[in-house]
């Protein structure tokens, strides 16, 4: 759509709005509004809302449009809800808007977000999370009350954004045509999302608001020495040495405060560590896990310089003011999967080029400014232009989970920018059966809801319910706290548990006290007390991602969940279980196919049972633990191994209840190691319980073993005699030069029908391999219509002049050779020819000392020019052999000369 057709459809869409009599009643006068970028534009939003229903607003960072476009739309009776993907960005836009109208939030204007909401009965304006907005959408499609919706900062594009937006446009379409949708992005990147949210073939009008930014200038400041790339959630503590003395750099050639972009919590808490110490300047920390005061902290004016170290939270949807400098590491921390070991977890990766425009376009909202970028232009060209979309590499199964609660397991028929992958569908569908929550038809179960209900990932919430059931509320909810956090991924997960529980970490006891009451939720039924969350799938500071294949063992409960006994494990003095194996239970009912045996006594080496082999740190107090349950890990590219992260001590007794599902007893006969083994086997998954040696073993199994082994290792095991080999290699040159119903004898072809042609019956291990009939075998193969033919097709031996059967080499089936002394040879005037006449033999003519003096299939030619020289040469050497002059009609033989007297 060009700018002239966007132009009328706004100029329709304002007197469609005039003839519906539609007056926009505002929360406040638009000319009270702050003088932002976007205040202008007020009015045709309003009017393109009205007329066409649903819209993009493309406008950069510090135009006003979280703020300012709420209060525009938001109409007596009709309720304005405002969806950000972050929980900061949420609280921190409600307050700012309350505070324009001279209120604090919980009045006209308010918001809510896991753990905190306030709202009340006056609020028109209400800020929540992409994630809440979701389970209202599934708890109340129509959206009651509501007359517009606003899903801000689109283009981060986190699962739940887009999960909310394609619910938005099927409850529009099927249910609420009243309903209005406005979708707002920083980046002028809007035709798909105009096509999500317009009618087929007719994309959503796009408006524009340009903002009225200062000039920055760019630094381009890279490390002076050699920096390792992010591995995982590792960053080269190089790195954030230099990111420390570039914000003092920043401090010292410019003035207000420094804005430090940083991957995740720990970077900020190891910069602030390296910034301590500098006069009159505050360090302060922003990001997704501080506490709510906290935030408001970081998001207001100090009386003192401040450098502010923020994660992605800052980037788009949050104004920090005062800011004149920005310090940008060139990090951000997005989730991966490796879907076909199951692990899951976030990784540090290099910033996209437009997350990196937004970064630097905070220097310049109030005044001129600089962004010092840690890396260099030419590094610069080689980012990304956009970031990936969560949909593409993240764990899908609280995804699918939403998808099969709102009626689309498979997305199919949904408003999605993006399709899931495949792959990744298929393996977070199979984790959710295994949690019980899918039944048949991919349907959603009661259990399905509970889990759901928590406001966690499905894995994390099988854990709570699950462990809630044998520990108790209080202390599952603590242990999934602290899994929940990534800020504890590393290390022992008890000792991050007691570091909570000493630390009192104000953060994590609000969500202690949240899963506590989800558990009670579930149990007893009652109505929640706190608005439901969403399943963490991708906002606030990038979502807890998860591997496959969870299992679902224990018993069936009334209420359709599972839990697992208490009976059998060591206790404390006060009868609850010690907090180890508490741990190790939380963790490996969240993680089932993750508890690990030790692969030797006292080693950091690890089996999961899920099959993946994975290694504890260097050490780490957990190393010569028997059993752990591993709650995070990772593998780089080409790593035999996983590497532990994060993990809890286990008994076998757990991992067996926690992991029931993955509890198998199988009879094994087959190629294991090098030879047949037979045995009765109980497993966990991959892990070897026990083994017990099956005496009499199906025959027909051995044989199929034998055949597997021959297959893995060659024919190798078996013996090739002498007459063996060269049947072999005779039936290759019939099948090389008259193609079939010869036989093909290459190994692929052996080895594929092994059945065919050996007869295994009297062998049972390794050994016997090599005591079988070989030669007899492969006269099997021979088909009887041509079983006669073969000593004329390929003979074994060929008769020369001389009267002697000289054997034929066929180990080139392109070239059959026959070795024969030159004197045997006379009276040979061509060389004889096999395959019916279709092959020549390659000769192979001897000296009297059986040494090769020439090699022709052309004998003629041989006898006429390259003999002579030959007699001329050898005739003194060997004087009692006949060298005639016209060796074609001389006599052949064997014999020599007499010896003279």
């Amino acid at each position: 759509m060009d700018n002239r057709t966007g132009a009328r459809r706004i100029v329709d869409n304002r007197r469609d709005a005039r003839r519906m009599g539609e007056t926009w009643r505002v929360l406040i006068p638009a000319e009270s509004l702050p003088d932002l970028p976007v205040r202008p534009a007020l009015p045709e939003v309003a009017a393109v809302l009205a007329g066409a229903g649903a819209a993009v607003l493309v406008a950069p960072p510090g135009t006003g449009k979280t703020t300012l476009v709420p209060l525009a739309l938001a109409t007596p009776g009709s309720k304005v809800i405002v969806a950000e993907p972050r929980r900061v960005a949420a609280r921190a836009a409600a307050r700012r808007m309350a505070a324009l109208l001279g209120e604090r939030p919980g009045q006209r204007v308010g918001f809510a977000v896991r753990g905190e909401r306030q709202v009340s009965r006056e609020t028109v304006v209400e800020v929540v999370t992409t994630g809440l907005l979701v389970r209202r959408l599934q708890a109340d499609p129509e959206l009651a009350g509501v007359g517009t919706v606003i899903l801000d900062e689109c283009h981060e594009r986190h699962l739940d954004s887009d999960l909310a937006l394609a619910f938005l446009v099927e409850a529009r379409a099927a249910l609420r045509p009243d309903l209005r949708l406005l979708a707002t992005s920083a980046t002028a990147d809007s035709d798909r999302l105009a096509v999500v949210l317009g009618e087929p073939g007719q994309p959503a009008p796009v408006l524009t608001a340009y903002a009225r930014t200062y000039p920055v200038e760019v630094i381009w400041a890279p490390p002076a020495g050699p920096i390792s790339p992010p591995l995982g959630l590792r960053v080269d503590p190089r790195l954030l040495d230099h990111v420390a003395a570039t914000a003092r750099r920043a401090l010292t050639e410019g003035d207000g405060d420094v804005l430090v972009f940083l991957p995740g919590a720990r970077e900020i808490e190891t910069v602030a560590g390296r910034l301590r110490g500098l006069a009159d300047i505050d360090v302060v920390p922003l990001h997704g896990r501080q506490s709510g005061s906290a935030q408001d902290a970081a998001l207001r004016a100090g009386p003192r310089r401040r450098v502010v170290l923020a994660t992605a939270v800052a980037e788009s949807s949050l104004t920090v003011p005062g800011v004149r400098s920005v310090v940008d590491a060139g990090l951000s921390r997005v989730p991966r999967m490796d879907h076909a070991r199951g692990l899951g977890a976030l990784a540090t990766v290099p910033v996209s080029r437009s997350s990196a425009e937004q970064r630097a376009g905070r220097a310049g909202r109030e005044a001129p400014g600089r962004v010092y970028r840690c890396w260099s232009p030419a590094l610069h060209d080689r980012l990304p232009a956009q970031p990936e979309p969560e949909i593409a590499v993240a764990d899908l199964t609280g995804f699918v989970l939403d998808l099969a609660l709102w009626g689309h397991p498979d997305g199919e028929g949904l408003a999605l920018p993006d399709p899931p992958p495949a792959g990744a569908l298929r393996v977070a569908t199979a984790t959710l059966h295994d949690l019980g929550a899918l039944g048949p038809g991919d349907r959603v179960t009661a259990r399905g809801r509970a889990l759901a209900g928590a406001g966690l990932h499905p894995r994390l919430a099988r854990a709570l319910l699950d462990g809630a059931a044998v520990l108790g509320a209080t202390r599952a909810a603590e242990l999934v706290a602290v899994l929940d956090d990534d800020r504890t991924t590393t290390g022992d997960v008890v000792t991050a548990w007691r570091t909570a529980r000493n630390n009192d970490d104000p953060t994590w006891r609000i969500e202690v006290r949240r899963l506590t009451r989800a558990v009670n939720r579930a149990t007893t039924g009652a109505a929640p007390d706190d608005p439901p969350a969403a399943p963490t799938t991708g906002s606030d500071e990038g979502p807890r991602t998860s591997g496959r294949h969870a299992g679902s063992g224990g018993r069936q409960t009334e209420a359709g969940g599972r839990h697992v006994e208490a009976s059998g494990r060591q206790a404390g003095a006060d009868g609850r279980l010690a907090d180890d194996l508490a741990a190790g239970l939380v963790v490996g009912l969240a993680y089932p196919e993750r508890v690990a045996r030790a692969r030797e006594a006292g080693g950091r080496a690890y089996l999961m049972a899920g099959g993946t082999e994975a290694e504890l740190p260097v050490g780490s107090p957990l190393t010569g633990t028997p059993w752990i349950a591993v709650a995070s890990a990772d593998r780089t590219a080409g790593a035999r191994t996983a590497r532990v992260r994060s993990a809890a001590p286990i008994d076998e007794a757990t991992a067996r209840e926690v992991a029931a599902s993955l509890l198998a007893e199988t009879t094994e006969i087959g190629w294991i190691d090098g030879d047949v083994v037979a045995r009765r086997v109980r497993r966990l998954g991959a892990i070897t319980l026990a083994s017990t040696r099956l005496t009499d073993p199906d025959p027909a199994l051995v044989r199929e073993a034998l055949a597997a082994g021959l297959r893995d290792e060659g024919l190798d095991l078996l013996t090739w005699s002498r007459g063996a080999a060269e049947l072999r290699s005779r039936l290759t040159f019939a099948h090389a030069a008259l193609g079939e119903p010869w036989p093909d004898m290459s190994d692929s072809a052996l080895l594929a029908g092994i059945a065919d042609w050996l007869d295994l019956g009297s062998a049972r291990r390794r050994s016997d391999l090599a005591r079988l009939d070989v030669a007899g075998g492969l006269r099997r193969l021979i088909p009887w219509s041509v079983a006669g033919r073969l000593d004329e097709v390929a003979p074994e031996r060929l008769p020369v002049p001389s009267g002697s059967n000289v054997r034929v080499d066929y180990s080139d089936p392109a070239a059959p050779v026959l070795a024969v002394k030159v004197q045997e040879a006379f009276g040979w005037r061509e060389a004889p020819r096999l395959a019916g006449g279709r092959v020549p033999v390659l000769l192979h003519l001897l000296s009297p000392a059986g040494r090769p003096v020439a090699v022709t299939s052309d004998l003629g030619s041989f006898w006429a020019r390259g003999y002579p020289q030959v007699r001329a040469e050898l005739r003194g050497r060997y004087p009692r052999h006949p060298w005639p002059e016209d060796p074609a009609t001389a006599e052949p033989t064997r014999r020599t000369n007499p010896r003279s007297r």
